[in-house]
Order: C-alpha cells, then sequence, then structure tokens
C-alpha cells in the first residue's frame, strides 16, 4: 500500500478528531445523567469506537475510520493528553488533607495498597502462563518475562483514582463530613505511595540488569531532589506575579507548560517514564497562597486536554480494547481479576479503618471509595502495554475491570449512605465546624470585604436583645466556568475556601467587639444560594442577611412565593436594597417599619424590633398594607421595652418592610431598606406571638425564649 499524501493524512486526522469529540460528549454527558463522572462515559465512548463495537459491525469500520497509518499521529496527541493529565494529578496532590489524621490516613493508604499488591501478584501466577506472549503492532512476538508481568498486575491492582474519589465526594457534598476528609487524605497518600511503587516497577522492567536498575533509580532521586530544591522556589515567582498583575498571562502559562514538558522529557530519558516527570512538576507547583492561579491553570488545561486530547487517548486505547473477543476462560479471568482487585481494595482499607477505630458506616463508605480507579488506572495499563509486559487479551480485562469498580462507587454510596444520613451529618460538620451552639443566629453573606463591612455591623444590631447569640459570616465564591470534569479541582477550591475563611476572620472581630460569638464559613459554589440554603439549615438561622441582587435576579422574589428560599427554612431573609451609608449606620440611627399582619408583616416587626434595640434608637411605626394596628402593637412594643417613636414624613435612617409592601420610597445612598421575607417560625406564628416572643426578650441578661 503507497503512503498516503500528507494533505489526506491531515484531512483524516481532522475528520477523527471531529467524531472522537462529539461522541465523547454526548458519551459524557450520558453518564452525567445516570449518576456517573463525566469521565466514565468517555472512557466508554473510546471503547465503544474501537473493535468492540465499530470492529464487531460489518465493513471493519474501526480500521476505516482510525486507518493503521494515521493512528501513530492520534497516539503522539493522545500521549500530549496524558502529560497534562499527570500533571493536573500532580497538582491536586495535597498532603495537607492528612493534618491531624496522619496515623488512620498512612495505616489505611498502606494496607489497601500492600493487600492488592500481594492479591495481585498471587494471582499472576496463575494468569501468566495464558498470557506470557506479547505482539507489537507490527506482528513482533516477545515473551512476557514474570516478574515483569507480576509487579505490573500488582500496581494495577492497588491504585486508587484521586480525581474520581474526589469529583464523587464534591459532587456528594461528602468532602463537608470527617468520612469525606478521611477519604481524601487516604487517597492523597495512596496516590504518592502508588506511583512511587509504579515508578520503582518501571524502573525495574525497563533495566536491563540489578546495575541498570540502581542507576535509574539513583538518577530518579536527583531528579526529585532538583524539582524539590531549585525548581520548586523558582516557581515560587509564578505567584508573586500572578498576584501582581491579579491574571495568568499567555506567558505565564507558556512557562507551565514549558516545564511540564521538559520534566516529561527528563524522565523519559533516566528511564522512568514521561508521565513521572509531568507528574512532579506538578507536585512541586507553589500551594501557599497559589489557589486562585491552580485555579486558572486547571481551567485553562483542561479547556484542551478535556475536550480534545484525553477523549483521543480513550480512542487509542479503546482501540486495544476488544470485549467480544474474550472467551469462556477469559471471563472466568475477568471474575477473578474483579475478586481480587475488589477485595483487597475493600478488606484492606475496611480492616485498617476498623482497627483505627473508625465507625463502620465510615470504614465501609471508605472502602468502597477507595476502589475507584477510573483513568488513572488507564495510564497504569498504558504504560504495561508500552513496556511489554501486558498483552493485548489482558489489557482489555483489566480496563473492564477499571471501569467497574470506578461505576460501582456512586451506587454503593447511595446504599451505605442515604440522603438523610448524610444530610444529617453534613449539618452536625457544618456546626462543629464553625463552634455553632443553640442561640440565636444571623447569618451574613459577605460578597465584597469593603463593600459588605456594613452588613457586618447591621446583623450585630439584628441580634437585639436575644441572648445567647452569635453572627455566622459565610462567603460564597461563585464559579466563573463549570467544575473541571477529569480533575476535581477540589484541592484548589479547599485552599481557596481556606483563604476566604481567612479574610471573612478579619470582620468578625467586629462582631466580636460588640460582645457576640462570631463563625465564619466559606463555600465554592455554582450555585450560592443552594450553599447558602444549606448553611442557614444547619445553623437553624433566625436571620439571614443578604444584599439584594445577590446570587439571584430580583424578580425571582415573586409575588406569589414571596421566597427565594425553600418554604421550610427556620429563620427570615432579610434583604438590603441600597447602600449602607454612614448616616444609615449610626448606632443612635431610627429605625422604621412597614407595618403589615401577614407572615412577611409579622417578621418584618420582630427584625425591626431587634434593631431599634440593638441601636438603642426609637422604632417609627409606619401604616403599609393594612391600618388600625399600629396602636395596639405599639402598646405592645413600649411593654417589650422597644422605644417607639411617633410617625412624622421624614424617612428614617433605617427603613425594615415585608417583602409583599408596597409601594415604598426609593432608597438613596443615605437611606438603606431592609426587605423582610419570613421563614417557618414567623409564618407559624400570629401577631400576639410574635410580640410575646419580643417580650420574653425584654430583660437585657433574659436567655434566648423559644417561639410561643
Amino acid at each position: 500500500m503507497e503512503p498516503r499524501p500528507v494533505a489526506e493524512i491531515i484531512a483524516y486526522v481532522f475528520l477523527d478528531l471531529a467524531v472522537i469529540m462529539v461522541i465523547a460528549r454526548l458519551m459524557g454527558r450520558l453518564a452525567v445523567r445516570v449518576g456517573q463522572p463525566a469521565v466514565v462515559g468517555e472512557i466508554v465512548a473510546g471503547i465503544l469506537l474501537g473493535p468492540t463495537l465499530l470492529g464487531a459491525l460489518p465493513g471493519d469500520l474501526d480500521t476505516l475510520l482510525f486507518p493503521p497509518d494515521i493512528r501513530p499521529f492520534l497516539n503522539v496527541l493522545a500521549q500530549l493528553g496524558l502529560v497534562l493529565f499527570m500533571f493536573l494529578i500532580g497538582l491536586e496532590v495535597d498532603l495537607s488533607f492528612i493534618r491531624g489524621r496522619e496515623r488512620v490516613a498512612v495505616s489505611v493508604s498502606l494496607a489497601s495498597i500492600l493487600l492488592p499488591f500481594a492479591l495481585g501478584v498471587l494471582l499472576a501466577t496463575y494468569l501468566h502462563t495464558r498470557h506470557d506472549v506479547f505482539t507489537a503492532e507490527d506482528g513482533d512476538t516477545s515473551a512476557i518475562p514474570f516478574l515483569g508481568f507480576a509487579l505490573f498486575l500488582g500496581v494495577a491492582m492497588s491504585i486508587t483514582a484521586f480525581p474520581v474519589l474526589a469529583r464523587i465526594l464534591a459532587e456528594r457534598q461528602m468532602h463537608r463530613i470527617p468520612t469525606g476528609v478521611l477519604a481524601l487524605a487516604c487517597a492523597a497518600v495512596d496516590d504518592v505511595l502508588a506511583w512511587c511503587l509504579l515508578a520503582v516497577v518501571v524502573a525495574i522492567v525497563a533495566a536491563t540488569s540489578f546495575t541498570g536498575v540502581v542507576l535509574i533509580l539513583g538518577l530518579s532521586t536527583v531528579f526529585a531532589l532538583v524539582m524539590f530544591l531549585v525548581v520548586k522556589p523558582l516557581l515560587r515567582v509564578l505567584v508573586a506575579r500572578y498576584e501582581r498583575l491579579g491574571r495568568l498571562t499567555p506567558e505565564m502559562l507558556a512557562g507551565v507548560l514549558v516545564g511540564i514538558l521538559a520534566s516529561a522529557w527528563v524522565a523519559e530519558e533516566i528511564g522512568i517514564h514521561f508521565i513521572f516527570g509531568a507528574f512532579l512538576f506538578g507536585v512541586v507547583m507553589p500551594r501557599k497562597g497559589a489557589a486562585r492561579l491552580n485555579h486558572e491553570i486547571i481551567d485553562r488545561l483542561e479547556q484542551v486536554s478535556v475536550l480534545l486530547l484525553l477523549p483521543v487517548f480513550f480512542v487509542v486505547t479503546g482501540l486495544n480494547v476488544d470485549v467480544g473477543a474474550i472467551d469462556l476462560a477469559g471471563v472466568g479471568e475477568l471474575a477473578l481479576i474483579l475478586l481480587v482487585a475488589i477485595s483487597g481494595k475493600f478488606v484492606g482499607a475496611f480492616a485498617a479503618a476498623r482497627v483505627q477505630r473508625v465507625p463502620r458506616r465510615q470504614a465501609t463508605a471508605l472502602a468502597t471509595l477507595m476502589n475507584t480507579r477510573g483513568l488513572t488506572e488507564l495510564v497504569i495499563l498504558t504504560i504495561g502495554v508500552q513496556q511489554g509486559v501486558l498483552d493485548g487479551e489482558m489489557f482489555t480485562l483489566m480496563v473492564i475491570m477499571a471501569v467497574v469498580t470506578t461505576v460501582m462507587a456512586s451506587p454503593l454510596l447511595n446504599v451505605i449512605y442515604p440522603k438523610r444520613v448524610l444530610e444529617r451529618d453534613i449539618a452536625a460538620a457544618e456546626r462543629a465546624e464553625m463552634g455553632l451552639t443553640d442561640a440565636y443566629t444571623v447569618v451574613v453573606v459577605v460578597d465584597d470585604l469593603d463593600r459588605d463591612a456594613g452588613l457586618v455591623d447591621l446583623a450585630c444590631d439584628l441580634v437585639g436583645r436575644e441572648r445567647p447569640a452569635q453572627v455566622v459570616l459565610t462567603r460564597v465564591v461563585r464559579r466563573s466556568r463549570p467544575k473541571p470534569e477529569v480533575s476535581s479541582g477540589l484541592g484548589a477550591d479547599l485552599e481557596l475556601m481556606a483563604t476566604v475563611a481567612g479574610e471573612l476572620r478579619t470582620l468578625a472581630r467586629r462582631v466580636e467587639e460588640r460582645g457576640l460569638r462570631a463563625s465564619v464559613a466559606s463555600r465554592f459554589s455554582e450555585d450560592p444560594w443552594a450553599e447558602v440554603t444549606d448553611l442557614a439549615g444547619s445553623s437553624t438561622a433566625d436571620v439571614v442577611l443578604v444584599r439584594s441582587g445577590w446570587g439571584i435576579a430580583e424578580g425571582a422574589l415573586t409575588a406569589a412565593t414571596g421566597h427565594p428560599w425553600p418554604p421550610s427554612l427556620h429563620g427570615s431573609v432579610v434583604v438590603v436594597s441600597g447602600e449602607l451609608g454612614e448616616a444609615g449606620l449610626q448606632p443612635g440611627g431610627p429605625v422604621a417599619v412597614v407595618q403589615d399582619t401577614d407572615a412577611d408583616g409579622r417578621a418584618a416587626l420582630r427584625v425591626a424590633a431587634h434593631a431599634a434595640v440593638g441601636r438603642s434608637a426609637p422604632l417609627q411605626l409606619r401604616t403599609g398594607g393594612r391600618r388600625g394596628v399600629r396602636r395596639t402593637v405599639a402598646d405592645s412594643l413600649r411593654r417589650a421595652g422597644v422605644q417607639v417613636a411617633a410617625d412624622t414624613e421624614a424617612l428614617p435612617a433605617l427603613l425594615v418592610a415585608p417583602a409583599g409592601a408596597a409601594p415604598l420610597p426609593a432608597a438613596d445612598d443615605l437611606t438603606p431598606i431592609l426587605l423582610v421575607h419570613a421563614g417557618t417560625a414567623d409564618a407559624d406564628r400570629d401577631m400576639d406571638e410574635t410580640l410575646a416572643a419580643l417580650a420574653a426578650v425584654a430583660g437585657p441578661e433574659t436567655p434566648r425564649a423559644e417561639s410561643v
């Protein structure tokens, strides 16, 4: 067959890339719909485009679409995608997860590596007799040494895919409970140990003598020392430059890419495979103060690797997978592989966790999560094929194992951790993290630290005389781009949340100066309102204070419901309309409330009374939707210790109104208006009960009274 013209090769590659992207995106979306990570669908797409489906159809379609002379060009793109992926894996390695959990994390990780590794080597003694010949693409055959076969099989059984595990935890919100944090810690340690083990195995297989093994391992050690002692300090310049410019410039990203590719080249020259260089460069990337920088790097690289390069890798992998070629003996081998892979990981992790006195449910969930293998497993298997120690059938069986162990994680977690139990544990963990007690709670949503400082002072006013009382400052960093699809991005998210929490603590001191307890909570989410709702629910917030226009369009506050929140929320939502100018923040500034007798009106009255007491200022009652209620309300408020001022035409500095009240005067820079949406507590109380609840805390030191 004559070689194809260069133009035809280029056209063929472009066509293949278009087909790969379309199928990968469709299968990725289908996977998400059935509750699986998108990468699982893309892996399956790659398998289906190979001999498993296309090759089984008439016309030899897999060879027609991906001719042998085109595949080397696709393979180059696939390896580039693999390099970028391994960099992202290294970037996600964060051993800070294990802080305070060192003993449990290390013991669980060691047990979940050593037991499946030993079982894999034991299984290799049986499987090697049927898989001892490797056939190259050119048809040449060579014997597969038992040592290399056994070591690769052991490593393949031992791996845990940190990105898939972290993605599952993030999507189920399990990273917010101790079980999820422990799983992240164990997976982080597992990642480091497993890749180091694989590097040793590759060195053993690649070297032709004991001296060669020692030389490769020695050079690898020198390479690692240079990366940590020389390259890592140099990379801190990136953080300083990013902070100065406020964005990731093309030159900075180019520098990172050059570092990735150069590190991959050095690793390949040493003899430990190029992926280890890319992985190591990700590990030495700065962490301290680099959360935003790393987020941007992940976003930029995933746009290329996820959409284009990794799907090509999945197809190149799938071209070597032929599920239809598995005979009855192969099915038996697959059953043994699944038994060893699942039981080795599960028993090792579960037993070690129980020895460390981890409760049974949490230990079971941890062992299930440690079984996820995903794309990381494909990387190891690909290296095994490139090293000539895994034949085509064994490669197919191991790929099936990787898919099965990844797919089973989410359904099993649904059984182990039902939604009601998970929600209970998340609420308990959140309250413990913030040190919340049974107290009158005001949650303040802070978006801009400088602009919203006035909200913090206002929140203290809204506490009134309620004691004990606490103010929770929360900030939800809104994700400007979709979540990463292959790497979890969770490590950078958590680091950024920690940075935000540190910034919130400067505002918390203002609360403490008012003699109130302060807590902070930071989140990273595509749905800010849902995060605040969860926080308000877990803290049983009495008031949620938020600036108008934050997180939700004003049109969403419909007259039909009046609430941007689920109707089950306990406390009232107070929306600040207008800027909080100095006049509106004067400690002695007057407060006015627009009266109404519906649930929003009762909530507005309670909020206004607390604000007036908190400011030691008079409360002016203004007529809203109903007349004739002001006098009786005024008398009851006076008996509750609230100063009630006469009605005047002048608009006070702070106006509190029910969300349904209309029309209201327009707010200017010196006139904040608080629009109040009632929660279930105010909806369940009538006006007499609302006034009685205010009277119950009339004394300055009276403990908090529950609703009557």
